[in-house]
């Protein structure tokens, strides 16, 4: 039965990708992170809420970076989860501001999953975009600082 969210034909294509042979060159990720048994369901799938909260913490480094401070998410614009991740796995977020307007900061997250039980196979797992906006001491969105 095809769903009207995910026809079955997308969700065939998302596991026809190839496995990567590294992570994107010459990057530094935002956040690495090995997720535990606490993480994930009885089958060691990892929860895609704590991948999203990761993705939110590696989106905010950068977004902090550029606004100088304080900023608070206010959109989560798109999230795709295209592998499973599991327990064990080295998970690596990069986050890249790809825009920025008067207080607002967009950065987008591309997660990788080093399959550490499998001969070390690299997957791209998720890709997101979230804006951030930049805030002042009690919270009110701030113009960002010229750079």
């Amino acid at each position: 039965m095809n769903s009207p969210y995910f026809p079955l034909s997308s969700i065939a294509d998302m596991s026809k990708t190839a496995p990567l042979s590294e992570l994107p060159p010459g990057k530094n990720p935002a956040l690495r992170v090995v997720p535990m048994p606490a993480d994930a369901n009885v089958h060691g799938d990892v929860f895609g809420g704590w991948i999203m909260a990761q993705v939110d913490i590696a989106g905010s480094i950068p977004a902090v970076e550029r606004a100088q401070g304080r900023v608070a998410t206010v959109a989560v614009n798109s999230f795709l989860f295209k592998h499973p991740v599991f327990v064990g796995d080295l998970v690596s977020f990069y986050a890249d501001v790809v825009k920025t307007g008067r207080t607002s900061i967009t950065v987008e997250v591309a997660v990788y999953a080093q399959r550490m039980r499998h001969s070390h196979e690299i997957v791209k797992v998720t890709e997101a975009t979230l804006t951030y906006v930049a805030t002042d001491e009690d919270r009110m969105p701030r113009v960002l600082p010229v750079v």
